[in-house]
């Protein structure tokens, strides 16, 4: 309600009344809250850039690097391996903040699925290319140091005659789609609120490891727009040439996944939302 109170002067002066102060008040808490959800929206942003890096850095970095070393390379386990633990790791050290999506296809799935806004979409997506990027710069800087280092072999993605197995367009695009279908299958499941608790990092995790075991034959194992796009861009013009597919498909596959989730699952029970 608004108040006022009189202010009265000498006689025959004209009474006045005290500004309200009720708008002014409302103003300000606006602006609090405006100010507060901004500074949670740069969090998350943040976040997501951090554990994207990670997941470049620790993933496409165990492939340059380690995977082929003298006597100690990992190989295609160890590569696979790198990749799960990278999201199993930024899973629990980000989870809370931002859902930990570091994949633009991962986060149009959960769009899809009714688990987030569309109005966060493009902050988190640039947000995971930034971080993406900023691991592909910092793997170029380590090893472009080494002799012999050929930029064609810096974890890009590819089909044809840029596949590791040299295997075709066609196999690719229908890899691609279906690893990630399945990988937002076990996304959506293992946040669900039936599933249980404390247990999705290690799901999705292994679900990564497993996709990178079965596919790093056939595209070097994508599913992810922002891991293609980090490393292309400081590999040979045959990488960004191809890139394409490499958002095309897992975005795609994401769609799907979703679509099948809403399909299957049970409407009564209504999972978590990410974040």
């Amino acid at each position: 309600m608004k108040t006022k109170q009189l202010l009265r002067g000498r006689p025959g002066e004209q009474e006045t009344e005290e500004p309200d102060m009720t708008n002014h008040l409302n103003q300000s808490g606006d602006a609090g809250i405006a100010i507060d959800e901004l500074k949670k929206g740069i969090k998350k942003y943040l976040a997501e850039s951090f554990g994207t890096f990670w997941l470049v850095l620790g993933g496409c970095g165990s492939a340059v690097l380690a995977a082929g070393a003298p006597n100690v390379g990992i190989g295609w386990l160890g590569v696979s391996l790198a990749f799960g633990l990278t999201v199993l790791t930024m899973a629990y050290a980000i989870g809370h903040i931002s859902g930990c999506h570091l994949n633009p296809a991962v986060s149009i799935g959960l769009w899809a699925s009714g688990r987030f806004p569309a109005n966060q979409l493009p902050p988190y997506i640039v947000a995971q290319l930034i971080g993406a990027l900023m691991a592909g710069v910092v793997l170029f800087l380590i090893a472009n140091e080494k002799i012999g280092f050929d930029p064609a072999n810096f974890a890009v993605n590819g089909y044809g005659l840029h596949s590791p197995g040299g295997y075709s367009l066609f196999a690719a695009l229908v890899t691609e789609i279906v690893m990630t279908m399945m990988f937002l299958l076990v996304i959506l499941g293992a946040t669900d609120t039936r599933a249980p608790k404390a247990m999705a990092p290690l799901a999705i995790g292994l679900c990564l490891t497993l996709i990178h075991l079965v596919s790093i034959p056939v595209t070097n194992t994508s599913v992810n727009p922002a891991r293609s796009t980090g490393v292309a861009l400081f590999a040979s013009a045959d990488a960004i040439r191809q890139l394409w597919l490499f958002w095309v498909a897992p975005i795609l596959g994401a769609l799907l996944g979703a679509a099948i989730h809403r399909y299957i699952g049970s409407p009564k029970a209504r999972a978590k939302s990410i974040p």
